[in-house]
């Protein structure tokens, strides 16, 4: 059982923390993405960057963090395993704080970009955030627990648009800064007070692998290959999702709108049903929730690029976001049922680097395909690789699980 203090009481339930950290994740997500998609906006309107060079500039200080993210998680990881999980959770939390109230004051786009610096070496709380949660709840309640930390993720990606755009609207876009670093403030303060660090498990390290050799490990590295490209394939969409609704929409209407709009029915579903695919994972077995996941994703992706109407478009993406909410509480729950819990700060630290540069290379190969063919083929790219992704699932791992 778990023992923390709540309010003057002290409570042994799994699931309040849970709770904390769920609220937490939702805090993070909307914190970032209510900055991140008016980023060129951003750049023009308060920093002064012409247009013929802001996408440069935003190119530079979106890619800079995923890069020395994706370096440092490892490093982190380490830490979180030998320092302690909480400490790299407050050590993220504080470092983004930091940084999200600096981008609120800068003048430049190289001071900017110096705030994205930051922000790449402070990186890491979602990852901290799966490294506690996979040490403090019940194994026979990791799938729905880590489904409720996807749900929460995604409603904060939903929830952080709309916020930021009516901040932008009504106070000015540094304040949407401002209010990012005071909610990362809040969830460093929640990390401090009320979740606790994970006992030690001395017993159990020194039975296990040293931890040099955990990316020695076939099931670990198959996994991080398979986040990568399930992260690959939500960048390959995204960034021309605005320009593929105006084409459905042949121009008319509040772009800016229906785009937003657009953009969090995928999440809105993810919502919905992440704590359902994570229950069947916990029941069946977490590669048949996978590969049955990428499967109906990969569907969707193909019949998605098929209605030349915006309505029948958005039905078809909300119903992949029903059928990809499966995909990455599988994942961390593949990663978390094959390592020990000294080990997960690291191996959630190697998964953090693994989806950053799946993020790196998707908007990359997304504007090359763009470049030469419709639009449209991007959906049928990223449906093949996760129609690929859930065969080789099922003929390493899906055939185990039907037996058992």
């Amino acid at each position: 059982m778990v023992f923390f203090i709540f309010g003057g009481f002290i409570l042994k339930n799994w699931k309040v923390v849970l709770a904390i950290l769920t609220a937490n994740v939702v805090m993070m997500a909307a914190g970032y993405t209510m900055l991140i998609p008016f980023l060129p906006m951003y750049l023009m309107n308060e920093l002064g960057v012409s247009a013929e060079h802001v996408k440069m500039w935003n190119g530079a200080i979106f890619s800079i963090t995923f890069l020395i993210g994706g370096i440092m998680a490892p490093i982190w990881g380490r830490m979180a395993d030998t320092k302690g999980k909480k400490m790299m959770a407050m050590r993220a939390g504080a470092g983004l704080a930091i940084s999200y109230f600096l981008g609120g004051i800068v003048t430049s786009p190289e001071q900017m970009f110096g705030v994205r610096v930051i922000q790449g070496f402070a990186a890491g709380l979602w990852s901290a955030c799966l490294a506690l949660a996979t040490s403090l709840v019940p194994m026979d309640k990791l799938g729905v627990s880590l489904g409720i930390l996807q749900a929460g993720l995604t409603c904060g990606n939903v929830i952080g648009p709309l916020l930021g755009g009516t901040l932008a609207t009504a106070f000015g876009m540094r304040s949407s800064f401002m209010v990012a670093g005071t909610l990362l403030t809040i969830i460093t303060a929640v990390f401090y007070l009320y979740i606790p660090e994970p006992p030690k498990q001395e017993a159990v390290r020194k039975e296990t692998a040293p931890k040099a050799q955990l990316l020695q490990r076939p099931v670990i590295r198959e996994t991080m290959f398979y986040v990568a490209v399930a992260q690959m394939v939500i960048l390959l969409i995204q960034p021309i999702l605005s320009l593929y609704v105006a084409e459905l929409n042949h121009g008319e209407g509040n772009l800016i709108f229906l785009s937003g709009f657009v953009f969090s029915l995928v999440g809105i579903a993810s919502a919905l049903t992440a704590p359902s695919w994570g229950r069947f994972g916990q029941r069946h077995g977490f590669y048949r929730s996978l590969y049955l996941a990428a499967l109906l994703a990969g569907v969707m992706n193909f019949i998605v690029a098929i209605p030349d109407t915006l309505t029948l478009f958005c039905v078809g993406n909300f119903t992949y976001g029903l059928c990809s909410a499966g995909i990455q509480p599988s994942l961390s729950a593949v990663l978390a049922s094959n390592t020990d819990a000294d080990q997960r700060g690291r191996v959630f630290g190697f998964m953090f680097s693994a989806q950053q540069f799946g993020s790196m290379v998707g908007p990359l190969a997304g504007g090359l395909i763009a470049t030469f063919f419709p639009l449209k083929s991007l959906f049928f790219v990223a449906g093949t690789l996760l129609l690929l992704i859930s065969g080789a699932v099922y003929l390493r791992h899906g055939k185990d699980e039907a037996l058992s």
